[in-house]
């Protein structure tokens, strides 16, 4: 076994705290990964918190994992030792399904196996994320991060960047669409980034006019402050694609107006509690609600060399791991521009 030091949640009230625990010695197709950054999500509050309900305690939390490779097991093809290399949301799936024949793993009818707060595909070994010293994953899941992309700045790609590119892509983003972005924070303003490369019209949809000149900074063509209601008369009838990255309770109902005909608002931001929509300006203008998560394997790979081509990186604070609790309530206040990420080599 490989022994691993890290920082875990003992239950969903208590702060993290130092915890050792072991990782596995590298099976046949097994890396080993020296974490050096991993960066905080918000979902990663929500699940040390048991928001989503179903959290496994103790939990070592962490999705967005940069490192470098330290060891390969004996049939490993695609890595050697001395990579740099990148885990995101999930480790494993069921590799048999139509879906992950598809390579749309993050799909995976029996349920892939998450980085974290999961178990394995033995049901029985609980996973640990990130936020933690090194990792072992089987080379299918691990992902190759371009030497253009410094580990501390693409650690947040392995799930804000590729949770926005995945649905601009679906949906077909490109030249002669119009693309809102609701909220810019860690998962917004990856989504401007992405879509203003792609070519897109770009608005940023905002409660806060704080966020202006940053929007506008990131390559956002508009700015729209929600506060005012005119804003929802004077857009309506105007995107092509809405993607909600907010992890908050909204009314619905006034953004699908501003939807044009046969056009999408995608949510990727899931806040704890239901929302409630009335579907009347839906069927109006035959318009879609629609739901996207994370991206495969494959697509997640495009997505680092995507923003490797386009110079892409998110805007990050990087923090020591013992700064975690007071970066949790910090996130909470959307007091961060505009994701933490935490030098693991300070553990």
């Amino acid at each position: 076994m490989i022994k691993a030091k890290g920082i875990a949640a003992q239950s969903a009230t208590e702060n993290l705290g130092p915890f050792s625990f072991s990782r596995r010695e590298p099976k046949a197709h097994d890396v080993v990964i020296d974490i050096k950054f991993c960066g905080i999500c918000h979902s990663d509050i929500h699940q040390v918190r048991n928001e989503w309900g179903g959290s496994i305690y103790p939990m070592v939390p962490g999705h967005e994992i940069a490192g470098v490779v330290r060891a390969i097991g004996t049939n490993v093809t695609k890595y050697k030792v001395g990579d740099h290399v990148g885990i995101g949301c999930f480790v494993d799936s069921c590799r048999e399904c139509d879906h992950c024949k598809q390579d749309l793993d993050q799909y995976c009818l029996e349920g892939n196996t998450l980085t974290y707060n999961a178990y394995e595909r033995d049901g029985k070994t609980p996973t640990y994320g990130g936020y933690s010293d090194v990792i072992v994953a089987d080379e299918k899941y691990v992902l190759r991060i371009p030497k253009s992309i410094p580990l501390d700045k693409a650690a947040p790609l392995l799930c804000a960047g590729v949770t926005l590119y995945s649905p601009l892509m679906h949906w077909k983003t490109g030249p002669g669409k119009k693309v809102g972005i609701m909220g810019l924070g860690g998962l917004g303003h990856m989504g401007v980034k992405i879509a203003r490369a792609l070519g897109a019209e770009v608005t940023v949809l905002s409660h806060s006019d704080k966020k202006r000149e940053d929007a506008l900074k990131m390559g956002a063509h508009h700015f729209l402050l929600t506060k005012d209601a005119d804003v929802f008369k004077k857009n309506a009838n105007t995107f092509d694609l809405i993607i909600n990255t907010v992890s908050a309770e909204i009314n619905m109902n006034d953004y699908f107006g501003l939807l044009k005909l046969d056009s999408t608002l995608v949510v990727v931001g899931v806040p704890d509690k239901p929302l409630s929509i009335h579907p009347f300006p839906l069927v109006m203008m035959r318009r879609s609600y629609s739901g996207s998560v994370i991206g495969s394997i494959k697509e997640t790979q495009e997505m680092l060399d995507f923003c490797a081509k386009h110079n892409i990186v998110p805007e990050i604070e990087v923090i020591s791991p013992n700064q975690v609790n007071e970066a949790y309530l910090r996130v909470l206040k959307s007091d961060v521009r505009y994701r933490f990420v935490m030098d693991m080599g300070k553990l």
